[in-house]
C-alpha cells in the first residue's frame, strides 16, 4: 500500500555505484555460457505443467524465482505447491558463470537499474518463471492440516508452466473484491493460519513501512509503503518453504541455515519497559510479536513502539553445517529453523541450499560441488549483504538530500521514533537527538534537541547536503 509518496528532480546513482564498486558487464565466457543455457533450456523428466501455477511479484519484476498453486486436501487441510526456478539447472559447477555469480553473491537494487547475479538472458529470460512458457524448477509439495501444521513434504524437479504474473497491488483489489484467481483463492485463509501459528511459537515481524525511490519520468519519487495483506500471506508461504527446507537439511544433518539469536531478555524487558509510555498494551503471557501484531504502524506512538522493536532483531547470520548439526540453529525473527531457498535468480546460497534438499529428500549423497561450496557461503553472502543494504540505504539517502536541498531553514511536521540512549560514562557525549519521520516529503532522519519518544514535533532543517548523501534537522 502507497502511503505518501513526492516527486524528485533529477538523480545520477553513478557515484553510489562506483562507491560500492558493483560490477558493470559481465565477463565475456560467463555471458557466452548463459546464452548457450537459455538456447538449450533443460527439461525435466516430471511434468507438471497441468498444474496452473501463478506468479505475485512487484508490478515491474521479470526476475521472477516463485510460481504458487493453493488447493484444498481431501479430508481436510490444505496442499501448497511451490515452483521455484531451478538455477541450478542452468549454471554448470566449476564454469566462468558460477564464478562470477560467486563475486556477485546476489542482485543489487538501484532506482536506476538492478546489477543482477545471473545475466539477464537467465534472470529475466530462461530460467525466470514467466508467464506462458514452459520452465524448469524444483516443484515443493507441503501438505497441511487445517491448522497449518505440516503434515507430508514431497520435492521434486519438474516442468511447470505459470499461467499469468500478478502483482501485489492488483492481487490486493482482488483479494478486497473477493475475486483472487482459483489458484491462490486460498492465500488469505492460509497465510492467516500460517501467520496465527507463527505468533503462538513467537515469531517477530515488524511491520514499518519501508521508503523507496522510484523513477517518475525524468526525476525520481520518494515512496513511504506499508505491507499490503496479500504481501504478509504472500510471504507466510515462503516462510513454510524455508522452515520445511532447514528440517530436512537438519534431519540429513548438512545444509544452510539463515539463523538468528533469540531475543535477549533484556531486551525484550527494555521493551516492555518502553509500552507504557507509548500507550502500547502489553498483555499478560503475551510475547513481543503478538504484541506488535496488534498495532498500526501509521500511528507515531505504535511506530516508535516498532521502531525500538527492532533491536530484538540482532545478528542475522548464514550458519553452514556437515556432520554436526548447529548448537544455535534457529531464526529468532521466525521461532524456528529456516533457510533461504525461494529465491535463487536473486541470492547465491539458495542454488546451494535446494540442491542439498534435493538430495536429502532422494536419499541420495548430496553432489560435491554443492557440498563443497557450504563453508564458504556464510562469508560471501555477510559481504553482498552489506553490499546490498548499502546500496538501498544510500539512494534513499541521496534522494533525501536531493529533495530537501532547497529547503534549508523550513519547519516540518515529524514524528520521533527513537532517541538516543543517555551517555553511559564510556562514549564520547554529543548533542541530544534522535529519529524523525517527517510526514511529508516520506524523509527519515537524524533530528538534534530534546525528544519526546513516540510524539510529534516540530523540526528545522538544518542540512541537506547530496554530495555527502546527508540531512539533519533539529527540535523547532
Amino acid at each position: 500500500m502507497v502511503i505518501r509518496r513526492v516527486l524528485a528532480p533529477r538523480i545520477d546513482f553513478a557515484a553510489l555505484r562506483r562507491e560500492l564498486a558493483l560490477p558493470e558487464e559481465y565477463p565475456a565466457e560467463a555471458l557466452r555460457e548463459a546464452e548457450a543455457a537459455a538456447a538449450d533450456p533443460p527439461r525435466p523428466g516430471v511434468d507438471r505443467t497441468d498444474i496452473p501455477f501463478l506468479t505475485v511479484d512487484p508490478a515491474g519484476s521479470r526476475d521472477l524465482d516463485q510460481a504458487m498453486h493453493l488447493g484444498r486436501r481431501a479430508g481436510g487441510g490444505y496442499r501448497v505447491r511451490y515452483a521455484i526456478a531451478d538455477v541450478a539447472a542452468h549454471v554448470r559447477p566449476g564454469g566462468p558463470l558460477e564464478e562470477e555469480t560467486w563475486r556477485r553473491g546476489q542482485t543489487v537494487y538501484l532506482p536506476d537499474g538492478n546489477v543482477p547475479l545471473h545475466p539477464e538472458t537467465l534472470s529475466e529470460g530462461a530460467a525466470s518463471l514467466l508467464p506462458d512458457v514452459d520452465r524448469a524448477a524444483v516443484v515443493w509439495t507441503i501438505d497441511l492440516d487445517d491448522d497449518g501444521g505440516v503434515v507430508a513434504v514431497a520435492l521434486e524437479r519438474a516442468l511447470v508452466r505459470s499461467r499469468a504474473k500478478l502483482d501485489y497491488v492488483g492481487v490486493q483489489a482482488a483479494a478486497d473484491a473477493g475475486t483472487l484467481p482459483e489458484p491462490i483463492a486460498l492465500l488469505p485463509e492460509i497465510g492467516d493460519r500460517l501467520t496465527a501459528r507463527g505468533l503462538r511459537r513467537g515469531a517477530i515481524n515488524l511491520p514499518l513501512p519501508e521508503q523507496e525511490v522510484e523513477r517518475d519520468g525524468d526525476g525520481w519519487r520518494l515512496v513511504l509503503r506499508g505491507p499490503a495483506p496479500m504481501e504478509e500471506h504472500n510471504a507466510q508461504i515462503s516462510l513454510l518453504t524455508g522452515m520445511t527446507a532447514a528440517d530436512i537439511m537438519l534431519a540429513g544433518r548438512i545444509g544452510l541455515l539463515r539463523t538468528m539469536p533469540a531475543p535477549k531478555p533484556e531486551a525484550v524487558q527494555r521493551l516492555r519497559t518502553a509500552a507504557a509510555p507509548l500507550g502500547v498494551d502489553w498483555p499478560d503471557g503475551a510475547g513481543p510479536g503478538e504484541v506488535i501484531a496488534a498495532l498500526d504502524p501509521a500511528q507515531p506512538r505504535a511506530a516508535a513502539f516498532i521502531d525500538q522493536a527492532a533491536e530484538l532483531m540482532r545478528g542475522a547470520a548464514y550458519t553452514a553445517f556437515d556432520g554436526e548439526t548447529p548448537q544455535q540453529p534457529e531464526h529468532g525473527g521466525v521461532a524456528a529453523a529456516y533457510a533461504h531457498v525461494t529465491a535463487p535468480l536473486r541470492r547465491l546460497a539458495d542454488r546451494y541450499a535446494t540442491e542439498v534438499c534435493l538430495a536429502l529428500h532422494e536419499d541420495r549423497p548430496v553432489p560435491e560441488w554443492a557440498r563443497a561450496a557450504l563453508p564458504r557461503l556464510p562469508e560471501v553472502m555477510a559481504t553482498t549483504d552489506r553490499t546490498a543494504s548499502a546500496a538501498t540505504r544510500g539512494a534513499v539517502e541521496l534522494t533525501e538530500a536531493v529533495l530537501l536541498a532547497h529547503r534549508v531553514g523550513e519547519t516540518f511536521e515529524a514524528a520521533v521514533l527513537d532517541v538516543d540512549a543517555p551517555p553511559n560514562g564510556r562514549s564520547r557525549p554529543r548533542p541530544p537527538g534522535g529519529t524523525v519521520a517527517l510526514d511529508t516529503p516520506p524523509v527519515r532522519a537524524r533530528c538534534l534537541g530534546d525528544l519526546p519518544l513516540g510524539e510529534r514535533v516540530r523540526v528545522r532543517l538544518v542540512t541537506a547536503d547530496p554530495a555527502a548523501r546527508t540531512v539533519l534537522f533539529e527540535r523547532a
